[in-house]
């Protein structure tokens, strides 16, 4: 095994994290030959995957049948089988606790539980997002500590941000360029080796601090612009103007334009929470990092925008708040995906039932909200019919999913907030948010 390693070969990969992450990177390099076993806590997984069952929307069983079958796949609660492979990579998440500072805990609770298998000669990947440092001062210690190796000298590691976009039909997880950075000669030319099985471009970079900073930089970037786009989507409001129409417009310009959009808040795993663990790091270089904190803050109060709007819709309408049936048109944080990670509609929901709202949610990804580490919904999707829109007092529309009859919203719906900008053109039951 680890003479193959010395060569520059790999044969079997462990994959310790069976999520939107995970699960497509085991497939990716099972799909270009190696042996993959796949790792997680949770026995629902492995089982069943090893039945060549899905649970992920994105992930069709159509996809995880054949490499088990062939015998490349194969997922367990057993993390003794690390000792069986040749490369182990991280894929767990990384939150945020409820001061907004980074949560390691997965990333240290995983490093602990797999320590004892770490073998000599093998390569240990990081691709959780997180804050420059994390692999060279979190990671290796704990792995050190745990293993009686020495990195860099017996294991090698690396780190290599995940790129996923669940539900990017477009960009699958092979074709997006892959960044690979290691503190080590010999780890940069390992981790090059086994990415390279099974991606079509590689993007090495001289570090893991550098490997770290790149994604969490492409997130803040992100954070950053549609933070902007908010800031004038509320400044076009109290203008009268359509911030959609105006973003529609400066679209057209061929060079130095990039288009973002306003929206509810933001969700995902990544982009609502990376520039917090970026503007944390900074305060160790007593660095200030204003420009990201005022992104952060005008993104996490869009909720509160959005449910005020909704407080004066139903006002206009002579309807109290308290007491008022509400609608949440999609729950999952973006269009046509199962993903309820970071959703702004959890946050808006929580926030109506403060305001003594009466809530229901429709969804056609998601026909029951599960408990998250923040919220605890005890509700099933409600049938979209005209009877059942007709029984609200107002629908808001928080996630576009394609699957939705919204004209048949927009026939019965007494008021509809739209956050989205699915109603384009002007209609009397429709506000803007």
């Amino acid at each position: 095994m680890t003479n193959e390693m010395r060569n520059g070969t790999f044969s079997t990969v462990g994959v310790v994290g069976l999520g939107y992450v995970g699960l497509p990177l085991c497939l990716t390099f099972a799909e270009a030959g190696l042996t993959v076993i796949g790792f997680d806590i949770d026995p629902a997984k492995p089982e069943a995957l090893d039945k060549g069952e899905t649970y992920l929307k994105t992930i069709p069983s159509g996809r995880i049948r054949p490499q088990v079958e062939s015998g490349r796949f194969s997922a367990t609660t057993d993390f003794s089988r690390i000792q069986e492979a040749d490369a182990l990579i991280y894929c767990v998440p990384t939150p945020l606790t409820h001061h907004r500072e980074p949560d390691m805990t997965f990333i240290e609770a995983t490093a602990r539980a797999t320590a004892p298998y770490i073998q000599k000669g093998m390569l240990v990947v990081l691709e959780s997002t997180t804050y420059p440092g994390t692999t060279d001062e979190v990671v290796r210690p704990i792995l050190e500590e745990g293993s009686g190796l020495k990195a860099d000298r017996d294991f090698f590691l690396a780190y290599s941000p995940e790129r996923e976009d669940p539900g990017n039909e477009q960009f699958t997880t092979s074709r997006i360029p892959k960044v690979v950075g290691a503190d080590s000669d010999e780890a940069r030319r390992m981790v090059a080796a086994l990415y390279g099985t099974a991606f079509d471009r590689l993007v090495p970079v001289s570090s893991t601090r550098a490997a770290e900073m790149v994604k969490i930089y492409e997130n803040t970037f992100r954070a950053v612009n549609i933070a902007m786009a908010n800031e004038v989507k509320l400044l076009c409001e109290r203008m009268g103007l359509d911030v959609f129409e105006v973003i529609e417009a400066a679209s057209t310009k061929p060079f130095g334009f990039m288009p973002f959009y306003p929206g509810p808040g933001l969700g995902g795993h990544c982009i609502p929470i990376d520039p917090f663990y970026l503007t944390w790091k900074a305060r160790e270089y007593d660095f200030p990092t204003k420009f990201i904190e005022l992104a952060g803050e005008i993104n996490t109060a869009m909720p509160y925008h959005v449910v005020n709007q909704l407080i004066k819709g139903l006002g206009a309408l002579g309807r109290p708040v308290k007491g008022a049936k509400v609608l949440i048109l999609g729950v999952a944080y973006k269009s046509d995906v199962d993903d309820l990670r970071e959703s702004p509609a959890l946050k808006i929901m929580s926030l109506l039932e403060k305001e003594g709202v009466t809530l229901a949610y429709h969804d056609p990804h998601i026909p029951k909200i599960w408990t998250t580490r923040e919220y605890d919904f005890d509700l099933e999707s409600t049938p979209l019919t005209a009877e059942s829109i007709q029984a609200f007092d107002a629908v808001v529309l928080t996630t576009a999913h394609t699957a939705v009859d919204y004209d048949l919203v927009a026939r019965h719906a007494t008021l509809i907030l739209d956050t989205r900008n699915v109603y384009k053109n002007p209609l009397l039951n429709v506000i803007k948010a």
